[in-house]
C-alpha cells in the first residue's frame, strides 16, 4: 500500500501563464478599488490577458477616466461560455463564494489553478492577504508553489420513464435545463441535469411541511431510508460548510472520501458517515413518497425532484487545484482556528502548591 504525501503536490508551469480569470465579489464597493489595482498591475506590469465577468465590465462604478485604458483591455465573458482553453489560472477576490462560483464555471473539464484572496466575511477557502498580492502572484507565476487538490462531486439528476415531468423551478435563474436523454443503460431513465460541485449536493424537503422520504443506495445496494429534513452529500472541502453545521466531522481536503450527513433526521441513531471516494451513491425519491424533494448544488441551481426521480453522485475526475499560502496542512488548520475558532478555550491554570505552614494550620 502506497500513501501519497500531500506535500508533494506542487504547481509547475509548462509555459509562462499568459491569461488569468479574475472573479470578484459583485456590488461590493470595498473590493472595487482592489480589483482596479490588480487589473492595472496584471495588464501593465505582467502583460497578461485578463478575463472578467460581463457584469464587472458593465458595472457603472467602474467607469472612471483613470481606469478607462485598462477597462478597454479586459476580456468579458458570460456564465456558460467555455473558458477551458482560454484561462491559465484564476484569481478570486472576495469570500468562499467566489471560489465556489469559479468552480461552477468549469462544468465539463479541468479547472485552472485557483488563487483566492481573503476579501469576504468568512474566508475559509481564501488564504491569501491582498496587501501582499504583487509578491504572492509573482511567486505563483514562477511556479513550484504548493497546491491542494480539492475533489468535486459529479451529480446527475435522472427521472424514470413514466414518472412525473419537471415543473418549472421556483428559481427562474437557476441555470438548470432539462436535458432529457436516456442514460445509456437498459433502464428507462432520462437525464434531467448534470452539475459538478465543490462543497455539497443537498436533497431536502424544500417548502413542503412533510418530512422528506429518501432512499440511499451505495454501488447499487440499498443502505438506508432517510426520514427527516434531508441529506447532505459533501466533499471533504464541504465538510467545513453546511455539513459541519449539521454535525459532520471536519475532513482534510486531501482525504479521498465522500461524507453523508442527515439534516434533522427523525431518528436518534442516524449519525453522519464517511464512505470511500470511489463509490457511486444514489438518492431516490420513492414512488410512494408523500411529497417531492428539492436538490441544490453548492447552494445554487435549485431543482425540484418528483417521485421516481434520483440523483447519482460520484467523485469527479476534475478536482480544483487550490493554491496554498503556506502548505496543505498549515493553511487548513489556520482556517479552522481563524474562521471557525476550532477548539478555542482558555488554558487551564497551573495548580498552586500549598505551603507547609498553611497545611499545618489547616490541620489544626
Amino acid at each position: 500500500m502506497h500513501v501519497t504525501d500531500p506535500a508533494g503536490q506542487k504547481l509547475t508551469w509548462d509555459e509562462t501563464p499568459l491569461s488569468v480569470l479574475v472573479i470578484k465579489k459583485l456590488y461590493d464597493a470595498q473590493i472595487l478599488e482592489h480589483f482596479k489595482n490588480l487589473a492595472t498591475w496584471l495588464c501593465k506590469e505582467k502583460n497578461m490577458i485578463v478575463y472578467v465577468e460581463s457584469a464587472v465590465v458593465n458595472d457603472p462604478d467602474i467607469n472612471d477616466s483613470k481606469f478607462a485604458e485598462i477597462k478597454s483591455k479586459l476580456k468579458s465573458f458570460s456564465e456558460g461560455d467555455d473558458l477551458t482553453e482560454k484561462v491559465d489560472f484564476i484569481i478570486c477576490l472576495g469570500g468562499d463564494g467566489t471560489l465556489l462560483y469559479a468552480s461552477s464555471l468549469f462544468q465539463e473539464g479541468s479547472v485552472p489553478p485557483v488563487m483566492a484572496f481573503h476579501l469576504g466575511s468568512l474566508g475559509f477557502l481564501t488564504p491569501f492577504d491582498f496587501s501582499e498580492f504583487k509578491e504572492s502572484i509573482t511567486q505563483v507565476l514562477q511556479g513550484e508553489v504548493p497546491i491542494t487538490l480539492r475533489s468535486r462531486l459529479k451529480c446527475v439528476v435522472m427521472r424514470d420513464e413514466g414518472s412525473s415531468s419537471p415543473d418549472e423551478s421556483d428559481d427562474n435563474d437557476s441555470g438548470v435545463s432539462v436535458i432529457s436523454r436516456k442514460d445509456g443503460t437498459n433502464n428507462s431513465a432520462f437525464t434531467v441535469c448534470e452539475r459538478q460541485v465543490l462543497n455539497e449536493v443537498v436533497i431536502d424537503r424544500g417548502p413542503l411541511p412533510y418530512i422528506s422520504n429518501l432512499d440511499l443506495y451505495l454501488n447499487g445496494s440499498h443502505i438506508t431510508s432517510v426520514q427527516g429534513d434531508g441529506l447532505i452529500i459533501s466533499t471533504p472541502t464541504g465538510s467545513t460548510a453546511y455539513a459541519a453545521a449539521a454535525g459532520a466531522a471536519m475532513c482534510h481536503p486531501n482525504v479521498p472520501a465522500i461524507l453523508i450527513t442527515p439534516i434533522c433526521p427523525h431518528s436518534l441513531s442516524f449519525r453522519p458517515i464517511v464512505v470511500p471516494a470511489g463509490v457511486e451513491l444514489k438518492v431516490k425519491i420513492p414512488n410512494n413518497s408523500r411529497s417531492t424533494a428539492w436538490v441544490s448544488f453548492d447552494g445554487r441551481n435549485r431543482q425540484e425532484m418528483h417521485q421516481g426521480w434520483h440523483v447519482k453522485i460520484t467523485t469527479s475526475i476534475y478536482p480544483v487545484a487550490s493554491i496554498c499560502r503556506e502548505d496543505q496542512v498549515s493553511d487548513w488548520f489556520d482556517s479552522l482556528a481563524e474562521c471557525l475558532h476550532w477548539n478555542v478555550r482558555h488554558r487551564q491554570g497551573k495548580t498552586r502548591e500549598r505551603t507547609k505552614s498553611k497545611d499545618s494550620e489547616a490541620d489544626k
